[in-house]
């Protein structure tokens, strides 16, 4: 491990991560849970009848639910992102948008006629949390209409308004939403960890070593759902 010290005010506790150990202050930190949706991560959601496989999903979810608790037990904020457009989809745009073309929601509805009106529609069951992911009191839901949650969204307001600077990423998809998020997180100086065990990619696996080799050396740090619960375990009261 390099040994590299990174400088930053007010830090108390040492996460481990690679390419370094990063000074994390839980005040200072947000688990931001991305996308744990019917949608992503549920038989009949919309990666799965879009053609992903969504086997890795529970696996996913059992860490993302020990790393809130511990967030929640630390007073490390919790912030769910929550995708989706409204019943019409007037918010994902028409033709003229890039996400017209490349969401495989929008084509497969294109493609399934009668799915039309079910994919990520907000208030229906797709957009929807998992069941066991619900967020609690405390925890804030950030609704976004693309992949990085920082564009069109109060993100960045939430996140500076609590002067927020760390953020780790748990969540689905790894190698689209997270990753698109962390990167855009890095450019308005946000340190970004990617909590590498309590994502999943959609599409091959080799996509969910590209994104942590990816963040490992370019964009932030990653780490296991047991170092980051251990490390702001230690907050104090």
């Amino acid at each position: 491990m390099s040994d590299t010290r990174i400088e930053r005010s007010g830090s108390t506790l040492t996460l481990p991560a690679r390419p370094e150990a990063l000074p994390l202050n839980p005040r200072e930190t947000a688990l931001v849970v991305v996308d744990m949706q019917n949608a992503y991560a549920s038989a009949k959601g919309y990666l799965d009848l879009a053609g992903f496989d969504i086997s890795g999903a529970q696996a996913a979810i059992e860490k993302i639910k020990l790393a809130v608790d511990a967030a929640r037990a630390a007073g490390v904020t919790v912030i769910y992102f929550q995708n989706g457009w409204d019943a019409g989809y007037v918010e994902a745009g028409g033709p003229g948008s890039p996400n017209w073309w490349k969401s495989h929601a929008l084509r497969t509805m294109r493609e399934q006629p009668e799915l039309q009106g079910k994919l990520l529609a907000k208030g229906g069951w797709d957009y929807d949390f998992v069941e066991s992911l619900k967020p609690q009191p405390g925890d804030i839901v950030v609704p976004k209409p693309r992949y990085s949650g920082f564009f069109n969204s109060q993100f960045d307001s939430v996140l500076r308004s609590r002067n927020i600077r760390t953020l780790a990423y748990c969540g689905i998809a790894t190698n689209v939403c997270v990753e698109s998020t962390l990167r855009d997180g890095y450019h308005l100086e946000y340190f970004g960890v990617l909590l590498e065990d309590a994502t999943h990619q959609a599409g091959p696996d080799f996509l969910q070593a590209a994104t942590v080799y990816n963040v490992e050396k370019f964009f932030g740090w990653v780490t296991s759902t047991a170092d980051f619960c251990g490390t702001i375990g230690q907050a104090p009261d």
